[in-house]
Parts: structure tokens; sequence; C-alpha cells
């Protein structure tokens, strides 16, 4: 797993890091950047994000960013952010 660590850490499954990679280099340059300067400074990553529902992704939350979608498990206790995918928003959560 790659991570960068702020205020939460980031981390990413192996799958997420294969989506980010298949993304032209602005796409990458623009997620990885919402990610470092938005998403692990924040105290509570949940106040810019929503909850996804239903009962396979009932416990991840999804950022927007323009047409794409960043979803992560928050794991408070060990203060990491995981990206477990990225992608399209019509394409992402299938």
């Amino acid at each position: 797993m790659w991570s960068v660590f702020l205020g939460f850490k980031i981390t990413f499954d192996p799958a997420a890091l294969d989506d980010l990679k298949k993304l032209d280099r602005s796409v990458q340059q623009r997620l990885l950047g919402f990610l470092r300067q938005r998403v692990s400074m924040l105290d509570d990553p949940r106040a810019i994000g929503e909850a996804l529902v239903g009962s396979r992704l009932g416990n991840y939350w999804k950022y927007r960013v323009g047409d794409w979608r960043i979803i992560c498990d928050i794991q408070d206790q060990y203060i990491v952010v995981r990206v477990v995918r990225i992608g399209n928003r019509r394409e992402v959560y299938r």
C-alpha cells in the first residue's frame, strides 16, 4: 500500500492504485491533490464526504471530485482514510 501522512493518513488498496494508474496524469494529480489538501487535513474526514447506502457499500464514504468518485473506508481508530476505489461516477459503484 502507498500512503501519504499529514493529519489523517491516506492509504490505497492495490485495486485503487490500479484505478488511479489508468487515469490521465492531470486527473491523477487532481485526485491526489484533493486527498492531500482537503481530506487528510481534516479532523473529521466525514465533514466533506457522503456516506454510501446499501448492504454492500454501507460502511464506505465517497468524495466527489468533478465527475470522479473516490470511495473510502474511514478508520478512526487508526486515523486512516483507506481508498478502496477510484473511478468515473458512471462506473465506480459497479
